[in-house]
């Protein structure tokens, strides 16, 4: 009778472990070979989705045959609550497991959003708004509503975002997007203001900054980016009026109309550099790394004109004489 019982018990428990052994097997098995997707798809899991969720997200997708072999799994590896959020892209030929580890590592897809070169904050916020990936959460978008949002230590945002590509998960606000742009700006333009040359006429970074947000609206040809620091920092350094268009059509705004008038150079404004000696009050763009290099290396020499040749370049003069004779004939005809 006890032998029979042994006999039996032993039975039972050698069932049970071969069940549990062929379960384990086919979990291994599952886990491990590639999942029902014949070609790249993405997967989107919100914020706060739990490892169930997924499981169940990716069954109905027909992805995932056996869903309780991976929660299984995930939480005897305790990946279960490390799963994050976002867009992935999942590739043809990825198992389970493969997936998992790919939602613990955070291996989102990466949008990108890239800011140019010599836009107005104006660009930079339509460009934002428009970018369906970012979250929208900027409800006050004036000039001053920025400086209060991101705490920024200059009176206005105008060039305070660095033209820049920038790459980001969706989901990424348009709060932590500008803020990445500024830290760029500050980081930079601190690099740049550190190894600055000698005898020039910013009292700080900013001063200098403004100035390099009009090199990049006035230069065509980048190799000519030094050429025109020299002038504006010459006639800083002698007390004459920067007389630049770049300064009065950024006051203009929108009923700028691609000429400038003569009553347009008489206009009062901080901005119109043809009525005011030094610089304007804040940058009128974006500048790039290469204008604030050349705001802080001015070419030497000594011209202190230039006029544009129609082509992208500048003839540039050391005389008001020469400069006249550049303008007739280069400016012939022209508005």
């Amino acid at each position: 009778m006890i032998r029979s019982v042994l006999i039996l018990g032993l039975t039972f428990c050698f069932i049970v472990i071969a069940g549990l052994w062929f379960v384990w097997q086919d979990k291994e098995i599952k886990l491990n070979s590639p999942m029902n997707l014949d070609r790249e798809a993405v997967l989107n899991v919100e914020p706060g989705t739990s490892l169930s969720d997924l499981a169940l997200q990716l069954t109905k997708r027909g992805w995932l045959e056996h869903p309780n072999y991976l929660i299984f799994e995930a939480r005897r590896r305790h990946m279960a609550n490390r799963i994050k959020s976002g867009e992935f892209l999942v590739t043809a030929g990825t198992t389970p497991m493969q997936l998992l580890e790919q939602l613990v590592e955070g291996k989102t897809i990466q949008h990108h959003l890239t800011l140019v070169e010599g836009w107005s904050f104006n660009d930079i916020r339509n460009a934002v708004e428009s970018e369906t990936t970012l979250r929208q959460t900027i409800t006050d978008w004036s000039p001053e509503g920025i400086v209060r949002l991101l705490d920024l230590p200059y009176p206005s945002p105008e060039g305070l975002f660095f033209p820049d590509t920038y790459h980001f998960p969706r989901g990424t606000s348009d709060v932590d997007f500008l803020e990445r742009a500024w830290q760029r700006l500050e980081l930079v333009l601190e690099e740049e203001w550190q190894q600055r040359g000698e005898n020039l006429p910013y009292d700080n970074k900013y001063e200098a900054l403004i100035m390099a947000s009009i090199i990049e609206k006035e230069t065509g040809l980048p190799e000519e980016r030094g050429k025109i620091a020299g002038v504006f920092v010459r006639r800083l350094q002698k007390g004459m009026k920067l007389q630049t268009d770049p300064t009065v059509i950024y006051d203009m705004g929108e009923s700028f109309d691609g000429n400038i008038r003569r009553g347009d150079l008489s206009i009062d404004s901080p901005f119109n550099t043809y009525v005011n000696t030094g610089l304007p009050p804040t940058p009128i763009a974006a500048a790039g790394r290469e204008a604030i290099h050349a705001a802080l290396h001015p070419e030497p020499g000594n011209s202190l004109y230039f006029v544009s040749r129609g082509d992208g370049s500048h003839y540039f003069s050391d005389t008001l004489s020469e400069h006249n004779k550049a303008v007739r004939k280069y400016q012939l005809g022209k508005n």
